[in-house]
């Protein structure tokens, strides 16, 4: 029975059988508790945003708040069918959302690829629906962008580390790279939760392949 449920959750939900949710956003706390920036809009002029699945939130956030140059994080859900899913909803399998991270940053500091060798590194990107211990859709790897230019260096990257994969043995990469579609913003409880939480569970784990900056392609 275990290992039926866990297949049925690494496999993609239909649209057609996807939860219906609801039409109430989620209401989350707007201020970041370790920048003290504003994680919900407007953000300030001359950011952009990129979203990143890498597996469970929690780790994944707490990587790129640590980066000079990021204006705010915060997590939620991407890539799937249901409005304005619950966590709970999301674990199921059955709203084809993944868990990411939506990461704004000035562009003047910090630069898109740099974001993207934390990305590449900061998990494995060889497993579909699976990082560690933590099985299901709602754990892909995915890159949801914002405009032609940020998935020209996406995808520019992503064939550079294909590559040093391919050097070094390990598997292909099974990333979904596609435009960023509705993000939907999780529960408060979950935003920023291994500061409020220091404890707290990180299943996240890299290939140990590095990936070099400035591989990707200048926008």
């Amino acid at each position: 029975m275990l290992l039926k449920a866990l297949r049925r959750k690494a496999t993609m939900v239909s649209p057609e059988d996807a939860l219906p949710g609801r039409s109430q956003a989620m209401v989350v706390d707007g201020e970041h508790a370790v920048l003290g920036t504003q994680i919900t809009p407007p953000f300030p002029d001359g950011t952009e945003s990129i979203i990143f699945g890498m597996g469970c939130f929690w780790g994944a956030e707490r990587l790129f708040w640590k980066l000079p140059g990021v204006y705010t994080t915060s997590v939620g859900y991407s890539g799937g069918y249901t409005p304005n899913p619950t966590y709970e909803e999301t674990c199921t399998g059955r709203t084809g959302h993944t868990e990411t991270v939506q990461v704004v940053f000035d562009p003047a500091k910090l630069s898109l690829d740099a974001l993207l060798k934390t990305f590449w590194e900061g998990h494995d990107p060889t497993h579909e629906n699976r990082q560690g211990n933590d099985v299901g859709t709602q754990y892909r790897s995915a890159i949801y962008t914002n405009g032609p230019e940020q998935a020209a260096v996406v995808e520019a990257s992503a064939k550079a580390y294909g590559e040093a994969l391919a050097a070094r043995g390990a598997g292909e990469i099974k990333t979904e790279i596609a435009p960023a579609g509705e993000y939907y913003f999780a529960e408060t409880y979950h935003q920023q939760y291994l500061a409020k939480n220091p404890g707290g569970y990180c299943g996240l784990s890299g290939t140990g392949v590095a990936c070099q900056i400035g591989a990707g392609v200048t926008a």
